[in-house]
């Protein structure tokens, strides 16, 4: 670890903690307002449908140069939102939902744009080393985001968590800067080029979706499970906190060593074992059972997290990194929000158990899409009979 790579992980640690802290935060900002819960649960649904609309929007742009430059302001922009968010808390609804809806569009290119960043910072045969540390750093970061969010707005004030949130973003602004600019050279071709281009990893891009409709459904429908066997509800926070860290542990494995089979292989089988282990929880009875399951969810989690992206940066030229990062982030954020709105239908017509398995069953559906159409892209190509001798 050189100054460099140090300095990246204070920028990453002060870009990431506003992602996993802001959604939670929306909530406690109006929970003692009017409103109340449901409409913090709004601005933050609100704020992630800003993400997943920014990041590819934003992220096409950041292979045409001065990467540092559009990164640094989009996080500043983000944190200028999201302080107005406290001091506009009195403000008609429409406003509060215009300004969440700009903090997650302002910096939603970043998470791609930092990754693609670090990639260049290392050499070659220490980029799954920097991806694992990436993950663990991210693993971490959701960890304890919770918690911190909680003290903050229970301890200070309803808004503090915010104003944590819009420091950070604009610490990790100002830092930014100081890293070097990437010197690749920017794509010759036009944006169009850059959209078939980005086209060509749709298969890896159903894998963010998998694995992140899996988080969903572990997260969202974890209270309900504790409920239907009678378990304490406060028992969702440990054991997410535990599932985050057991993907920390994970995303150290993985770098510890150079796995058999190609990147795209480990991805899907990682993908398919995640799921086994997700539909453990619905079966292995008591705290304990549940946390098994979770905490094997996490550990081989993290490998479809690192897989994915070194399967993306093996089959895309490298100008077209960061754009499709932020591609994969945004259609990562379509299955999560998809798997939660499976979760809660399933929920009002089942139980937690049928609507965990209902997730399990989507996560393998988008696997065997994903499997099918890289089977069918390294499949060899038989020539034919008329051509196999050359042109007449």
């Amino acid at each position: 670890m050189s100054r460099e790579p140090l300095l990246w992980g204070l920028v990453a640690l002060a870009s990431k903690t506003p992602v996993a802290m802001a959604p939670l935060a929306l909530v406690f900002l109006t929970r003692e307002s009017p409103y109340g819960y449901t409409f913090g649960a709004i601005l933050a649904s609100v704020y992630v449908l800003g993400e997943v609309a920014g990041a590819p929007l934003l992220g096409t742009r950041l292979g045409r140069g001065r990467m540092r430059r559009q990164l640094s302001s989009g996080l500043m922009a983000g944190a200028l939102a999201f302080a107005a968010l406290p001091l506009a808390v009195s403000a008609p609804p429409s406003v509060l939902i215009g300004i969440a809806f700009v903090a997650g569009v302002a910096p939603a290119a970043c998470p791609g744009g930092i990754r693609a960043m670090l990639t260049r910072l290392v050499a070659d045969n220490a980029v799954p080393r920097a991806l694992s540390a990436e993950a663990m750093l991210t693993q971490i970061v959701w960890a304890a985001a919770p918690g911190l969010v909680v003290l903050l707005a229970l301890q200070v004030h309803p808004g503090a968590p915010l104003m944590v949130v819009a420091l950070l973003a604009a610490t990790a602004s100002v830092l930014l800067l100081r890293l070097p600019e990437p010197q690749e050279p920017a794509s010759a071709g036009p944006p169009s080029g850059l959209a078939a281009t980005l086209l060509i990893g749709w298969p890896v891009y159903l894998t963010s979706a998998a694995s992140m409709s899996m988080l969903a459904t572990a997260e969202l429908v974890l209270p309900a499970l504790l409920e239907e066997r009678r378990i304490a509800v406060g028992w969702a926070g440990p054991l997410l906190a535990g599932f985050a860290l057991a993907g920390a542990a994970g995303a150290f494995c993985y770098g510890l060593r150079t796995w058999p089979g190609s990147v795209r292989t480990q991805s899907l089988v990682f993908l398919v074992v995640t799921s086994g282990c997700l539909g453990l929880v619905t079966v292995l009875p008591g705290v304990t059972g549940i946390a098994v399951g979770l905490l094997l969810t996490g550990v081989f989690q993290a490998g479809v997290m690192i897989a994915r992206t070194l399967s993306l940066r093996e089959r895309l030229p490298q100008h077209a990194h960061a754009a499709a990062y932020s591609v994969m982030y945004a259609v990562g954020g379509v299955g999560y929000s998809l798997a939660a709105s499976l979760s809660a239908a399933v929920l009002d017509l089942g139980n937690a158990s049928v609507a965990i398995l209902g997730g399990v069953t989507v996560t393998l559906l988008i696997t065997a899409v994903s499997a099918l159409a890289e089977s069918r892209r390294s499949a060899p190509r038989i020539p034919h009979p008329d051509r196999a001798s050359g042109p007449h």
